[in-house]
């Protein structure tokens, strides 16, 4: 190790758009829009999930944690890169790199989690709904929240130390809008088959495992469903988990479709594929949680008649 010089980086250069300003403008005014509707969609979900108490069910609480996370995953990256656009300056510090990467990884693994604490929910209220209140209660769904958020930043720990003590001892640029581990492993000038073997079995752990967990709770799910016999009963039924399920398809959708896809041979195809998984990357760190409030209110009746009476309450506080 004493080869390295790892002092020599101080801070990185985040690429992102560079090279594409035709494309900067257009993706800042949109990717500002999003951001804003993210913070007033997910604000909202939150604040009507503890301020009204018909929504303090299992469900409502593991959304306002959803919430909540899609708040701090993309505040932890999105003001960074929209202030890149507004300045010739895109360099982020080594320390803030760190950071960066903390949250990201934190807030993903913790998701995937949640999503799968989501289903399960949804299994018990549908498959055992005598038995929904026993095992759904709070000592349960609490508990099962919290050991979501502490799993995503105990493996966030683990893959951001054994990254940021990697020596960089070279180039700097960062050819991503983020700090982006996978972008800035390629930095680096040490082996980094430990790092490799961590993400790989922090990927079954929190990936896999969880996408097997929701996959096996819906087959459950349907076959109870499809026994219902009247067609009012199932549609009811359904319409409980069609939010969650929305979710869970575009989410794990995009990033199968991010990591899955043929890789090009050529080097135009090559630069042309990474802006391509820029874009994807902006999509899956932006859109997803910019729909996650619109998909869980648009249909729900329960939020859209929360909204109706905190909104309905102003005037008679503001009187007081």
């Amino acid at each position: 190790m004493g080869k390295y010089n790892q002092s020599s980086v101080t801070e990185f250069v985040l690429l992102g758009l560079t090279g594409y300003p035709e494309l900067e403008a257009i993706y800042f005014v949109l990717v500002l829009c999003m951001y804003l509707m993210i913070l007033l969609g997910n604000g909202v979900i939150i604040t009507v999930s503890v301020c009204d108490s018909h929504l303090h069910t299992p469900m409502y609480f593991f959304l306002s944690n959803l919430s909540f996370l899609d708040i701090c995953y993309t505040s932890s990256s999105i003001p960074l890169f929209l202030s890149s656009f507004l300045t010739s300056k895109k360099t982020i510090s080594f320390s803030g790199c760190g950071v960066q990467m903390f949250l990201s990884f934190a807030m993903g693994a913790t998701e995937c989690v949640l999503l799968s604490m989501m289903a399960f929910d949804r299994y018990v209220a549908i498959c055992n709904p005598l038995r929904y209140p026993i095992v759904m209660s709070k000592t349960s769904y609490v508990p099962m929240a919290a050991g979501s958020w502490i799993a995503g930043a105990v493996n966030s720990v683990l893959q951001t130390s054994l990254a940021m003590k990697l020596p960089f001892c070279g180039d700097n640029v960062i050819n991503h809008f983020t700090c982006e581990i996978l972008a800035v492993l390629k930095l680096a000038c040490a082996d980094i088959s430990i790092n490799i073997i961590s993400m790989v079995v922090a990927n079954v752990i929190f990936l896999v495992a969880p996408v097997l967990f929701i996959f096996i709770s819906y087959v459950f799910i349907l076959s109870t469903i499809l026994r219902i016999p009247s067609a009012e009963g199932k549609q009811k039924a359904f319409s409980t988990c069609s939010a969650h399920l929305t979710v869970v398809i575009i989410f794990y959708g995009t990033i199968l479709f991010m990591y899955a896809k043929p890789k090009a041979k050529d080097s135009s195809g090559a630069d042309k594929e990474q802006v391509t998984d820029k874009i994807i990357s902006l999509f899956y760190g932006v859109v997803t949680p910019m729909l996650n409030p619109l998909i869980y209110s648009l249909r729900n009746k329960d939020v859209k008649a929360a909204v109706k009476n905190i909104l309905c309450r102003k005037p008679f506080l503001q009187g007081m």
